[in-house]
């Protein structure tokens, strides 16, 4: 599975952006997917995963009630609607894929990582 990231930018408290992921491979629905973001001199923590079927998400605390996560089968796409931005943000942010989890949470449950893409929230 190969991941391409885009949709990052700079944007200003407040405001909203989304991120897309782009997979290939006819196995996509299959996946379990993940937003993960890293600022400098800090670990990469996970923002929001979905099931391979899109039934369950899960959005970490500091996001949670302003970011969402959905997957589009059809397009081999996930996105990550991210409102009501913060500085706190700022990031760089990752696709992740994986066949299967336990652990949505932990970076080293994913294979498959796309390029990342730049968040920039000015205050």
């Amino acid at each position: 599975v190969q991941l391409q990231a885009s949709g990052g930018g700079l944007v200003q408290a407040g405001d909203s952006l989304r991120l897309s992921c782009a997979a290939s491979g006819r196995t996509f629905s299959s996946y379990v997917m993940a937003w993960f973001r890293q600022a400098p001199g800090k670990e990469r923590e996970m923002v929001a995963g979905i099931s391979s079927s899109g039934s369950m998400t899960y959005t970490n605390e500091p996001v949670r009630g302003r970011f969402t996560i959905s997957r589009d089968g059809a397009k081999n796409t996930v996105y990550l609607q991210m409102n009501s931005l913060k500085p706190e943000d700022t990031a760089v942010y990752y696709c992740a894929a994986a066949p299967v989890v336990r652990n949505y949470y932990s970076k080293d449950e994913y294979r498959y990582w796309g390029q990342g893409t730049q968040v920039t929230v000015s205050s």
